[in-house]
């Protein structure tokens, strides 16, 4: 028999020694559970990373914040961290379950900057980009987003001279970029590229950001020439199942301010005016003061894995002459639901807008100002009631009776806006991100214009004209990107992005206009206007389409959080150039580097200098430029013969000369920088310095017809104009901004910030291309009566753009004459310039207790403005007679003048100015109710005060002229204040802000 003892004994010392192993690996091995949650809310925060720290092990939290995690021997601390909040390390020890409760990260969410796709720490910045947030927003009754910046920003100008609500703002962005292309910057709203102002009301803005040289603008490729405005709306509310209610309602008075003085009545009769027994204020019976309101409601929050935000704001905005008034009516939803975990997220935004707006024939506040003062509103004569409906008019040049003119002409517009946008990311990997947006953004404006029978002006000579006018343009964007993240070493960290994207836009739009009516009926009625062709008459409509397909990537490095890199580049094809150049590449670098992170700087909280470089370009105003496009020529009868119809046709016309040849405007933009903070973070600001050089602007140059055409070898020229790369421009500036933390002791805090800007005026280097060329572009006559002739802005090969030029006034005579220095416009010498030398902002903020008082200064120097209520309308010769006339600070009055107007240098005025541009005074209610978050009442006021020695209506700089050329030419002439100009206003508001929970 066999003895087993030996291998049974064997069998049992190896079973012990596995179970004891497997007993140990059990105790070494084990698994944890917990929850991770908001420690202010006590909400959980799905999708928070927890890992083990030292290794790439870890788990992401559920919806409810619960994770499960398998840890090994050696496990020691957990690492959990979520965006937004501060990251915490805890010990596991023995424990099995936790609960985590993480802080918010204040300070990470303040200073995020929003950036071309995605945002960066400010910390990480590289370029000159600022952002701007609602505490530093411009107060009162803001209708447009623009009015939220104004002198925020250094290297920024918002202007609109003048008090008219129906006007909108212009925007230029470190001075001149362009004079034949869009010259304001983009606007990227919710990541929606080239979207419109109108599709955002003020109150639902939660940031906006600015990208102010070509390294940060490349990523956007042929649209970031002229600067990027990325707007952010309020976000979603939080998934704690609560709602947020808002109501924000203030009514605002405006009044008229900073009429130019004029001769009374008897003043007006003394120096030889015709008497006609009346003594009238003729700016009184047109103006008078305006009442506008707007209200805001929005309501927030969110329940397990969706948010969301909707609001609706109304605004109705007065003019102060009746029949001037602007009605906003926006709504907006944002929504966001995440599911997988938070791996996958959906965001929609959505918002929609109507704008009605009414509006006079400006030319009311000219003929306000210089219109006979013995003349009376009306006139009870059998004649005046039928041929002017009772208005008191005389047949005399340029002589038109302005509460007749404000009263029987009409302006309208209807715009509506629809702008959809969808997104939806993806997490492949923690660290590598997926998204694509898919945004529609449609905008319909409908137009009329309507002349009685009885107006003097225009409808009285076609008895009665009414237009109506369409247009309708639909854009199309797809993005898709893919965001991939990682640690290439030790403190090396590397963020790379790529995309592709896809535009389609296409404009259409239609008109008509008649005249000689039976009946006042207007625009709703064209059939009723006898008659469809002649003066006064207008029959039309067009479409086009275009393509912007783009690539584009973007690599960001950061060492250590003391060296920071960024590199992007983007390729676009256009459809819109010509067929040998309508691909452009549009490179960028930037390097920047923290000192305090390296060595010890002292009062230096941050002291990072940074250099960039980028190529940006710039759209043409429309997509067939490059094309030669045909249009509509005159009516042609083959047969001579007027009683037959059946061969009449319209004509054939070239508009313009093919350019196969026609590419991008090109802009490459050197900035050199620091971004610095003082103090622990008392004081912080930033310097930058700025270099420009633009190539390839387009223009329409003319051309002669049947001359070889270069651009089109082999054809010749069937068009007097072709559009061209023409002109080369140089510009610089200086920026610098600072800013300072709640200032002060006890319960009085000031928090002051202030921005100027240095500008080198933008030089014209070259108006060249190929055989042609110029030495210079005049424009920008002063007008009728008796200066149509003679342009006064010269913009000069090797000069500064936009130099006014003329003759210098010497003196005057003992009888009243002009002595000039010349009369030969070939001899006239440079008189000034209508752009700014420079511009600031100074914006303070005083808290006491409940209290809060905020006040803003702006101002601009070293620009010229053209005064053309002086230029017309001061002189007392025979002719002039006729009108009223200005009394300003300089006019000369003794003697009097009596040539006949001519533009000189007299009338160019430094316009420089100081201006209190907005002031509010709140009080913040203590509530002690669970269900009123907040009650605040503030007062308001606008254009407080201006400080200048300008004597026209508003020093404002004028960056263009909307009566010069065509329309792509207003850059070329700055620096006119034309004699159209609505009346400034002051503006006082009084609000209550309510918040329930």
């Amino acid at each position: 028999m066999r003895n087993y003892l030996q291998q049974f004994k064997t069998l049992a010392l190896a079973l012990t020694l596995l179970l004891g192993v497997s007993i140990m690996a059990n105790a070494q091995n084990r698994t944890i559970t917990g929850t991770v949650l908001d420690a202010s809310l006590g909400d959980p925060v799905p999708g928070a990373t927890v890992l083990i720290k030292g290794t790439t092990r870890g788990v992401a939290t559920d919806l409810d914040g619960k994770f499960t995690l398998e840890i090994q021997s050696g496990d020691q601390v957990l690492v959990v961290s979520f965006v937004g909040y501060l990251t915490q390390e805890v010990e596991i020890g023995n424990q099995s379950t936790f609960t985590i409760n993480l802080e918010e990260d204040i300070q990470s969410l303040e200073e995020a900057v929003v950036i071309g796709y995605g945002s960066q720490d400010k910390k990480e910045i590289t370029s000159a980009v600022v952002g701007v947030k609602p505490e530093d927003f411009n107060r009162g009754n803001v209708s447009n987003p623009a009015q939220l910046l104004q002198g925020k920003v250094a290297g920024l100008s918002i202007t609109r001279p003048g008090g008219n609500p129906n006007n909108g703002f212009n925007i230029r962005l470190r001075g001149l970029s362009t004079f034949g292309a869009n010259s304001s910057p983009l606007i990227v709203l919710d990541g929606v590229i080239g979207a419109s102002l109108e599709n955002v009301d003020p109150n639902d803005i939660q940031s906006i950001d600015v990208l102010k040289d070509g390294s940060a603008a490349a990523i956007y490729g042929a649209r970031g020439s002229s600067g990027v405005i990325l707007i952010t709306t309020t976000r979603s509310g939080k998934k704690d199942g609560n709602v947020n209610v808002t109501i924000n309602s203030f009514g605002t008075m405006d009044q008229a301010t900073n009429l130019i003085p004029v001769l009374s009545a008897e003043e007006f009769v003394a120096r030889g005016g015709t008497d006609f027994g009346s003594n009238t204020d003729w700016r009184e019976e047109l103006i008078s003061d305006a009442f506008s309101y707007t209200t805001n409601a929005s309501i927030s929050g969110g329940f397990q894995n969706t948010s969301y935000m909707a609001s609706v704001n109304y605004r109705n905005n007065q003019g102060i002459v009746d029949g001037t008034n602007n009605q906003r009516l926006n709504t907006r939803i944002n929504l966001s639901q995440g599911a997988l975990d938070n791996k996958l997220r959906f965001n929609v935004n959505l918002s929609f807008t109507n704008v009605d707006s009414e509006s006079i024939n400006d030319a009311a506040f000219r003929y306000a100002t210089i219109y006979n003062p013995t003349a009376p509103v009306f006139e009870n004569t059998e004649s005046a009631q039928e041929r002017f409906g009772g208005y008191f008019q005389r047949d005399l040049f340029d002589f038109y009776n302005p509460v007749a003119l404000a009263k029987q002409q009409q302006f309208i517009g209807e715009t509506k806006t629809a702008l959809t946008s969808y997104r939806v990311e993806y997490d492949f990997l923690p660290n590598l991100t997926w998204s694509a947006q898919y945004s529609q953004d449609r905008r319909n404006t409908i137009s009329g214009g309507f002349w009685s029978r009885q107006d003097f002006q225009v409808g009285f000579g076609a008895s009665g004209s009414a237009e109506r006018n369409a247009f309708d343009r639909d854009q199309k964007i797809f993005e898709t990107t893919l965001r991939y993240e990682t640690d290439l070493s030790d403190g090396l960290n590397m963020t790379l992005l790529g995309g592709l994207g896809f535009q389609k836009t296409k404009n259409e739009g239609f008109g008509a206009r008649v005249r000689q009516y039976l009946f006042d009926l207007g625009w709703d009625n064209l059939g009723a206007g006898a008659i469809r062709l002649g003066a006064n008459t207008n029959l039309y409509s067009f479409a086009n389409e275009d393509q912007l397909n783009s690539a584009f990537g973007r690599a960001n490095f950061n060492y250590n959080n003391w060296l920071f890199l960024s590199a992007s580049v983007r390729a676009e094809t256009y459809s819109g150039f010509g067929e040998n150049n309508q691909t452009g590449i549009f490179p960028a670098f930037s390097v920047g580097s923290d000192f305090t992170q390296i060595f010890d700087m002292g009062i230096f909280d941050q002291f990072k200098p940074r250099v960039s470089y980028g190529v940006t370009g710039n759209l043409p105003p429309s997509p067939t430029l490059a094309l030669g496009v045909f249009g509509n020529g005159n009516r042609i009868d083959l047969d001579g013969d007027p009683l037959t119809t059946n061969d009449i046709f319209v004509g054939i016309v070239q508009n313009s000369n093919p350019n196969k040849d026609l590419k991008w405007e090109t802009k490459k933009e050197f900035n050199v920088g620091i971004d610095f903070g003082l103090l622990d973070g008392v004081l912080s600001g930033s310097v930058d310095y700025y270099t420009r050089n633009i190539s390839d602007l387009l223009f329409n140059v003319p051309v002669a017809t049947g001359a070889p055409n270069p651009f089109d070898p082999g054809r010749f020229n069937t068009a007097s104009s072709t559009w061209v790369n023409l002109a080369d421009l140089r510009n610089a500036g200086f920026e610098f901004a600072i800013s300072a933390n709640r200032l002060g002791k006890g319960s009085l805090k000031w928090t002051p910030s202030f921005n100027f800007t240095i500008y080198q005026k933008t030089t014209i280097e070259s108006l060249s291309a190929g055989e042609l060329g110029f030495d210079e572009l005049r424009f920008a006559t002063p007008g009728s009566p008796g200066q149509n002739n003679n342009p006064i802005i010269y913009n000069r090969v090797g000069q500064t753009l936009g130099d006014f030029y003329g003759p210098r006034l010497l003196g005057i005579s003992e009888g009243g004459e002009y002595i000039l220095s010349t009369t030969d416009p070939n001899e006239f010498e440079r008189l000034g310039n209508g752009l700014p030398k420079g511009e600031f902002g100074f914006a303070n903020n005083l808290e006491w207790g409940q209290w809060n008082l905020s006040f803003f200064f702006r101002g601009a120097w070293g620009h010229d403005l053209y005064n053309s209520y002086r230029g017309f309308y001061e002189n007392a010769d025979g002719a002039s007679n006729t009108w009223n006339s200005v009394i300003t600070e300089k006019t000369p009055t003794n003697p009097l003048i009596t040539s006949t107007p001519t533009f000189n240098s007299s009338y160019v005025e430094d316009a420089s100015f100081i201006r209190l541009d907005n002031m509010e005074l709140g009080y913040n209610f203590q509530t002690n109710s669970p269900n009123l978050g907040s009650l605040r009442v503030y007062f308001a006021a606008q254009n407080l005060f201006t400080i200048t020695n300008y004597t026209g209506i508003d020093p404002e700089v004028r960056i263009n002229d909307s009566e010069n050329g065509d329309g792509f030419t207003t850059s070329l002439s700055p620096g006119i204040e034309r004699r159209n100009t609505y009346f400034q206003t002051r503006s006082f508001t009084l609000g209550l802000t309510v918040n329930f929970k």
